[in-house]
């Protein structure tokens, strides 16, 4: 572990040393466009198909109502039958439109179970329409579902899976039949939505933007920076995604406990504080005796009787590691890999730092 953190804090120091002073990124890869995204299309359907591995009809009433509504339509009645079939399984359909698509386009589609079917491998969805929030159909979906897992039960109740069978894809199995009405090229002003919203780096942004087309960008606030983009929508918006900005972010510290995981802000700065770390381990160890009675005697019985043996074990030699007021990054990486702390221990020294008021960063713990 102290060998994958040495190497950590070689890498995060060569990165930092490595880096120009001013990391650009193209203002597309920073900002949302106005009325550019993808939209979320839901859809209830059937799979039919299945090799036994379906709904149970009376565990899932509402895929036996579903299976004679759509038999109904096809001109078959079956309210009064008893209706005992595994092949058929009752599922959610999903989808994300992309922005502009087109009548008649394909789109990806997922597919999961909803009632107590084992297995989704092999079925087949039948049209199923896929609405958006507000209740109108924008594409139908249809075709052979595609989980990618392998599942298998034996006699006696023992089961291997590897994946997830009840949830499948269909590779462009939903076609288009409603576009979203958003006419981009007619819009008089379009607004740019910053991903990480701050003040400095919409001023930036919206500098850039007055650099090439003067008196065109306003910044409204740190997460919207408004254009006028003339007559040529498209030919504007085309030239303002690719100019570069330096993005600004404040100081912060992400840890994640689970995993042992530390991720530092190249802003982070650290007052003079003094740091010392060791470790105190305890150990106890439970050996069981056997006490007899003497030989020929009428009195006493064998008996098991505990034996605890107990061992302190404290770290000792390691002094007292002082960083200078306002070290960068690599300087506090270097100086607690100095102490040879694991991960686990560099997460308690950067909250006891914080705790001290000499972390000038903010602590997110996920």
């Amino acid at each position: 572990m102290k060998r994958h953190l040495r190497s950590f804090a070689l890498i995060a120091a060569a990165a930092l040393a490595a880096s120009p002073a001013f990391a650009k990124s193209r203002i597309k890869d920073i900002v949302e466009f106005e009325g550019v995204r993808e939209n979320q299309l839901v859809g209830y359907g059937i799979v039919v198909g299945l090799n036994g591995t379906g709904d149970a009809l009376r565990n899932a009433p509402f895929t036996q109502q579903s299976l004679e509504a759509m038999l109904e339509r096809l001109g078959v009645n079956t309210r009064d039958a008893q209706l005992n079939t595994k092949n058929v399984a009752a599922v959610m359909v999903t989808a994300k439109l992309p922005p502009f698509a087109a009548t008649g386009s394909q789109i990806d589609v997922s597919v999961s179970a909803l009632g107590d079917a084992k297995s989704l491998l092999g079925g087949t969805l039948l049209v199923t329409p896929l609405l958006g929030a507000d209740g109108n159909t924008y594409a139908a979906a249809q075709g052979t579902v595609q989980t990618g897992s392998v599942s298998a039960s034996g006699a006696s109740g023992s089961t291997v899976s590897k994946g997830v069978p009840t949830a499948g894809r269909i590779a462009g199995g939903a076609s288009v039949e409603r576009e979203v009405g958003f006419q981009l090229a007619r819009m008089d002003q379009m607004r740019l939505t910053l991903r990480n919203p701050d003040f400095t780096t919409a001023r930036r942004v919206a500098e850039a933007v007055n650099a090439r087309y003067p008196g065109t960008a306003v910044a409204e606030n740190p997460t919207i920076v408004s254009l006028t983009p003339g007559r040529d929508v498209i030919g504007f918006m085309a030239q303002i995604e690719n100019l570069t900005v330096e993005p600004d972010s404040p100081a912060k510290v992400v840890i994640d406990e689970v995993a042992g995981v530390i991720v530092m802000g190249e802003a982070v700065r650290v007052s003079t504080v003094a740091i010392q770390q060791g470790n105190l381990t305890i150990t106890v160890r439970e050996q069981p005796a056997v006490s007899q009675p003497p030989p020929f005697a009428r009195t006493g019985q064998t008996t098991v009787v505990p034996q605890s043996d107990i061992a302190v074990d404290e770290e000792t030699g390691r002094q007292f590691l002082t960083v200078g007021s306002g070290a960068s990054l690599a300087s506090l990486v270097n100086g607690l890999n100095a102490l040879g702390v694991t991960p686990r221990d560099m997460i308690s020294i950067l909250q006891t730092i914080k705790a001290a008021g000499a972390l000038q960063a903010e602590i997110e713990v996920m």
